[in-house]
C-alpha cells in the first residue's frame, strides 16, 4: 500500500521546564495569565509531522514512504537525513527566501506541554497541489498543515477518489467548524488524541454513532492510557507499551501513527495495527527528540513479542526486510 503524507516539516526547539505548569496557573485568573518560564535545556531536532510518520513507516520497513510539503531554504541537512533514513523526499519542495516550520515545545516533570509553532515555509503548502504527484497513492494522510492547504487536500482527495486519513490535530483550533466537518465527512478515517475528539464532536456538531457512521475506522490516542480503536462495529482497546525510562512526549502520537499504519499496510488486525503502534510510541517517548529513536525490524519484533503475541504474523514483515 503506497501512502503519501501530508503535513508540517519543522524543527523542533525541545525545552525542560524543572517544575510544574500546574503549580503557577491560577485558574481563576486566566484572563489575565503572564507567564515566563525559565527553561533548564534545549535541543533543536528534526520534526514535523509528516516526517515523523514516514520516518517511522520507514524504520518498520515500509518501502519509502513519501513526505509531500513544503519547506525553506535550511532542509538541506534534514533532506539528505531523511533520504538516509528511506524516506522519499523528492515531492518536498523548497521555498526560497523563507525559514522552515519551526516547533517550541516545554515540557514540565509531568510531561505536560506549552508549545507555540511558527508555520514559516509551510504557509505555501496552499499553493501546492496532490495532481503534481506523478502517481496515485492508495493513501493520503492529512495531518496538521496550512489550514488552507488540508482543506485544499480534502478536496483533491475526493476529487481524485483516493481514501484519507483526517488527522485535525492542533488545527481544530484553527479552522472552521465547516472546514473540520467536510474534513471527517469526506475521510476513510479519523485519528485524534482524547481532548483532540472532544473538541472536534463540539465543532462539528457530530457524535460518535455519526462519526463512525462515516469513517471505516476512528483511532483515539489516550496518553499513557493507550489507545482505543472503533473499527467494523467493535472497539479495540490497546494499553500504552511499558516504558522503562520517560524522556520526552513530543512526537509519541506521530510515532504512534506511523507504526499502526505500517501494520495496516500489511492488513493486520485492528488490534495488532494498535499494539505496533503502541511500540513505536514508547520507542518514540524514550529519546528525546520525535526522529531520535532507532531500531531494527527484528530488533522491533524481538521486543514486542517479549509483551505481546502476534502468533508469528509480524513474521510478514521480517521477511520482507
Amino acid at each position: 500500500m503506497s501512502i503519501v503524507c501530508t503535513g508540517s516539516v519543522a524543527y523542533d526547539y525541545l525545552m525542560k521546564f524543572p517544575g510544574y505548569f500546574k503549580d503557577h496557573i491560577l485558574p481563576d485568573n486566566l484572563e489575565t495569565l503572564s507567564l515566563s518560564f525559565l527553561v533548564e535545556s534545549m535541543t533543536k531536532v528534526r520534526g514535523g509531522i509528516a516526517p515523523n510518520i514516514a520516518y517511522t513507516l520507514a524504520l518498520l520497513g515500509s518501502e519509502k514512504p513519501v513526505v509531500f510539503a513544503t519547506v525553506g531554504e535550511d532542509f538541506e541537512d534534514y533532506r539528505i537525513w531523511l533520504e538516509n533514513h528511506k524516506v522519499d523526499t523528492k515531492y518536498i519542495k523548497k521555498i526560497d527566501g523563507v525559514f522552515t516550520a519551526s516547533f517550541f515545545a516545554n515540557t514540565d516533570k509531568a510531561n505536560s506541554q506549552i508549545a507555540s509553532f511558527y508555520p514559516g515555509a509551510m504557509t505555501f503548502a496552499r499553493d501546492y497541489s496532490l495532481k503534481e504527484l506523478d502517481f496515485i497513492p492508495e493513501l493520503v494522510v492529512i495531518s496538521p498543515n496550512d489550514p488552507m492547504a488540508m482543506n485544499r487536500y480534502v478536496e483533491e482527495c475526493a476529487q481524485l477518489k483516493i481514501p484519507y486519513l483526517f488527522d485535525p490535530s492542533q488545527q481544530i483550533v484553527r479552522m472552521s467548524s465547516e472546514e473540520i466537518r467536510n474534513g471527517v465527512e469526506g475521510a476513510y478515517s479519523l485519528f485524534v488524541n482524547e481532548y483532540e475528539y472532544q473538541l472536534l464532536q463540539k465543532h462539528t456538531g457530530l457524535n460518535q454513532d455519526e462519526i463512525l457512521n462515516i469513517v471505516k475506522f476512528l483511532v483515539v490516542t489516550l496518553g499513557n492510557k493507550g489507545a482505543v480503536i472503533y473499527a467494523e462495529d467493535h472497539e479495540y482497546v490497546v494499553p500504552a507499551f511499558p516504558v522503562d525510562n520517560i524522556v520526552d512526549p513530543t512526537g509519541v502520537g506521530d510515532a504512534f501513527r506511523g507504526g499502526f499504519l505500517r501494520g495496516y499496510q500489511e492488513k493486520f488486525s485492528w488490534e495488532l495495527c494498535g499494539k505496533i503502534g503502541s511500540l513505536s510510541a514508547a520507542y518514540c517517548l524514550e529519546q528525546n527528540g520525535t526522529q531520535s529513536h532507532q531500531y531494527s525490524v527484528e530488533r522491533f519484533v524481538e521486543r514486542f513479542r517479549q509483551h505481546y503475541d502476534d502468533n508469528g504474523e509480524l513474521d510478514q514483515i521480517l521477511n520482507k526486510n
